[in-house]
C-alpha cells in the first residue's frame, strides 16, 4: 500500500498535472508512465553496464551510445537522451528533447520490429502542454523515485504499488471486476507454483502484467538464474516465448510492456485480445497458468467462444475463465487462480459442471481460502485459489485445504502491515504435502477425500469440511456462584455504610 510521505508526493504529482492543465486522470497516468518508463530505461541501462563489468565483459553496448537517429532526416547525441542527463536542463530545452527526441527514441525503440513493446508504443503521445509543467513533473517524479528506492520501499514492489494507487484515481477503477491483486499475493502464487526454465506461461486477464513479472523475477533469482541466462537457447526462449499475457485495455497493455521490459523480459507476448472469445484460439498450448481473472458479472452468449460453453454453460465470468484455463493448458499443466467465493459452493448447473470438471476430469490439488479483507480498499469479497493440473483423464485423489486468516496486513480499508501472516506457513505446508494428509480437520489445513467431496455435491468451500472442536466449559456449582454473589453484595454494602459514616463525620 502507498502511505506517508511517497502517497503525498503523488498527490502532489497529480495536483501539478491538474494546474498545468492535464486533467483526464488516463491521459494523466499514460503520461506518468511513459515518463517512469523513461527513466527506468536510463537506470536498466547503467545496471546493465554494471553487471557487464562485474561479469568482466566489455560486449555490452548501450543504446544510448553515439548519435541516434530519430528519424531520416535528424540524429542526436544518444547521451542527452537519458533522464539523468536531460533532467537537469532549463525547461525550455528540456521540453524540446523530451518532446522531439526522447518520444520518438523510445517509439521506435525497438527499430521497427514486431514486438509486444513496439506495437503498444507507437500510438504514445507526448501530451504535457508547456515546459514548466513538465519540469515540474520530472522534478516530482525524480523525489518519488528516491523514496522508492529507499530501504523501506525495497521491502515490496513498490512500483506495482504506484501504479495500483495511479489506477485507483481512474472514475472506472474497481468497477467490472477489475482490480489489482497484491503483491505479496502474487509472490505467494508464483512460490507456489514454482515456475521452472522451460515452462511457458500466461496470463489470460494481465493487467499490469504483475503474474507475469513476479515470475520473471522469481526466475531471475540467483539460484535459477544460471540455467536461462548461461544458456543461449534458454536466454532467448526467457525473452521471447516464456511470457504470454492478454488484455482488452490498451493502456494496461503499454504498462504490461513497459512493466515486462524492465524487469528484463525484452520481448514478451503482451497482446490485445478478448481471452473469452473465438478470438483466442490458444488451446492446450500452456505449462503454467497463473491468473486473477475479471468477475464482472456476465456476458451474452453470442461473444463467448463455443467450446467454453460446451463445459459450462454460463454468462459468469469467474466460471467461464476457469474453464478457459482449462482448454489453454498442455496435458500435464498447472495453473493457479483467484476465484471468488460463489465459485466454491454455488448451486447452479454451471457451477457444480466447472466442479466437477475439475475433479473428476483433471487433479485438483488445493483450495486456498482467503479472508475478505485481501483485496480491500477496493472490493471486499471473499476468494479463494485453486490449484489444479491438466490431466484430462482425472487424477484427484485427495484435495489439500487451507484457511488463510491472516495475510500479514491488517483487514481493513487501511492495509496497515501486521505480525500475524499465514502465507509462510502455506508454502511451507503446500511444499510438503505429504506430512498434510493425518492432519484433524479442526486444524489450519488439512486433506479432504474425493469421494467426501463428491458425496457433496462438489462443494470446494472449506466449511463444508472444516470441524470446529468444541472444548467443554465447567462451571462452580450454583451454591458456590450464590455464595460468591452474596459475597460480594455484603462487601459492597459495609463499603458503603463506611462511607455514609465519612460523609456523617
Amino acid at each position: 500500500m502507498i502511505n506517508g510521505e511517497l502517497k503525498s508526493k503523488i498527490d502532489s504529482l497529480w495536483d501539478t498535472f491538474a494546474a498545468g492543465g492535464l486533467t483526464n486522470p488516463l491521459n494523466v497516468i499514460e503520461q506518468i508512465t511513459y515518463l517512469m518508463f523513461i527513466k527506468d530505461l536510463d537506470d536498466l541501462d547503467n545496471n546493465k553496464k554494471k553487471d557487464n563489468l562485474l561479469l568482466g565483459l566489455n560486449d555490452y553496448k548501450s543504446i544510448f551510445d553515439g548519435e541516434i537517429q530519430i528519424d531520416d532526416d535528424f540524429s542526436v547525441n544518444g547521451d542527452e537522451l537519458r533522464w539523468s542527463t536531460f533532467k537537469d536542463f532549463d525547461p525550455n530545452r528540456m521540453f524540446n528533447i523530451v518532446q522531439n527526441e526522447v518520444f520518438p527514441f523510445i517509439k521506435n525503440l525497438k527499430n521497427g520490429e514486431d514486438s509486444s513493446f513496439a506495437r503498444h508504443m507507437k500510438d504514445a503521445t507526448f501530451l504535457i502542454p508547456t515546459p514548466g509543467l513538465l519540469s515540474k513533473v520530472v522534478e516530482s517524479l525524480d523525489e518519488i523515485y528516491r523514496l522508492m528506492d529507499s530501504d523501506v520501499a525495497k521491502r515490496a514492489d513498490i512500483r506495482g504499488d504506484v501504479y495500483e494507487y495511479l489506477l485507483g484515481k481512474l472514475a472506472t477503477a474497481g468497477r467490472n471486476g477489475q482490480f489489482r491483486t497484491p503483491r505479496h499475493i502474487i509472490k505467494m502464487i508464483v512460490e507456489l507454483m514454482n515456475p521452472q526454465a522451460d515452462d511457458k506461461i500466461c496470463d489470460p486477464a494481465a493487467g499490469t502484467a504483475g503474474f507475469l513479472v513476479e515470475a520473471a523475477e522469481y526466475l531471475q533469482q540467483d539460484n535459477k538464474k544460471d540455467k536461462i541466462f548461461y544458456n543461449k537457447e534458454n536466454k532467448y526462449y526467457f525473452n521471447n516465448e516464456m511470457f504470454t499475457g492478454y488484455d482488452t485495455d490498451q493502456t494496461m497493455l503499454r504498462i504490461s510492456a513497459m512493466n515486462m521490459l524492465t524487469h528484463r523480459v525484452e520481448n514478451p507476448n503482451i497482446d490485445y485480445q478478448d481471452s473469452l472469445s473465438d478470438q483466442n484460439t490458444d488451446r492446450d498450448e500452456y505449462s503454467l497458468i497463473m491468473a486473477n481473472p475479471p468477475f464482472k458479472g456476465s456476458l451474452d452468449y453470442d461473444t463467448v467462444s463455443d467450446d467454453l460453453l460446451k463445459v459450462a454453460k454460463t454468462k459468469k465470468t469467474e466460471l467461464l475463465f476457469l474453464t478457459l484455463f482449462l482448454k489453454m493448458l498442455r496435458v500435464g499443466g498447472r495453473c493457479a487462480c483467484i476465484v471468488p467465493d460463489g465459485v466454491l459452493f454455488g448451486s447452479s448447473k454451471a457451477h457444480k459442471a466447472i466442479r466437477k470438471e475439475l475433479v473428476e476430469n483433471n487433479n485438483l490439488e488445493a483450495v486456498i481460502s482467503m479472508p475478505s479483507g485481501v483485496f480491500k480498499p477496493y472490493a471486499g469479497v471473499s476468494t479463494a485459489i485453486l490449484i489444479f493440473t491438466k490431466t484430462g483423464t482425472g487424477g484427484t485423489d485427495k484435495v489439500w485445504f487451507y484457511d488463510m486468516t491472516a495475510d500479514g496486513f491488517s483487514l481493513d480499508d487501511k492495509r496497515t502491515q501486521v505480525k500475524e501472516n499465514d502465507i509462510p506457513d502455506i508454502i511451507e505446508r503446500f511444499k510438503h504435502l505429504d506430512k498434510e494428509i493425518d492432519r484433524k480437520k479442526t486444524e489450519k489445513s488439512f486433506m479432504v477425500g474425493k469421494k467426501d467431496i463428491v458425496d457433496n455435491d462438489y462443494d470446494l468451500s472449506i466449511n463444508r469440511y472444516k470441524e470446529i472442536e468444541y472444548k467443554p466449559v465447567e462451571y462452580p456449582p450454583t451454591e458456590e456462584i450464590i455464595a460468591e454473589i452474596e459475597k460480594l453484595d455484603k462487601e459492597a454494602n459495609d463499603a458503603l455504610q463506611e462511607l455514609k459514616a465519612l460523609l456523617k463525620d
